[in-house]
């Protein structure tokens, strides 16, 4: 398995822009799919963004779209979520995730998880 840790989480006002880091560790990530996931109270676990470790494929979930933006740097075995515009319906826990497959990624069932970084965002 990979272990994965966040960070960059925080407390950001409504329009304002935050990144995430997720540094991964324990196997080789050059065949890995990363991405990151985010859960707000009372609701289910929600795809963000995913990204092949190449970086010559990635994908984005509805809420992400036009918004954020996920890269890697191989040199830091650490995957990246950008994010701007914020609103405060992107208040959530956002987990880091990593898998073989990019399916079993993106369907919300990946081998790896993170412990997640709390992103409050106010109005």
């Amino acid at each position: 398995q990979v272990q994965l840790v966040e960070s960059g989480g925080g407390l950001v006002q409504a329009g304002g822009s935050l990144r995430l880091s997720c540094a991964g560790s324990g196997r080789t990530l050059s065949r890995y799919t990363l991405g990151w996931f985010r859960q707000a109270p009372g609701k289910e676990r929600e795809f963000v963004a995913a990204i092949r470790w190449s970086g010559d494929n990635y994908s984005y979930g509805d809420s992400a779209k036009g918004r954020f933006t996920i890269s890697t740097d191989n040199a830091k075995s650490t995957v990246y979520l950008q994010m701007t515009s914020l609103k405060p319906e992107d208040t959530a826990v956002y987990y880091c995730a990593a898998d073989l497959s990019s399916r079993m990624l993106v369907l919300g069932r990946p081998g790896s998880w993170g412990q997640g970084t709390q992103v409050t965002v106010s109005s």
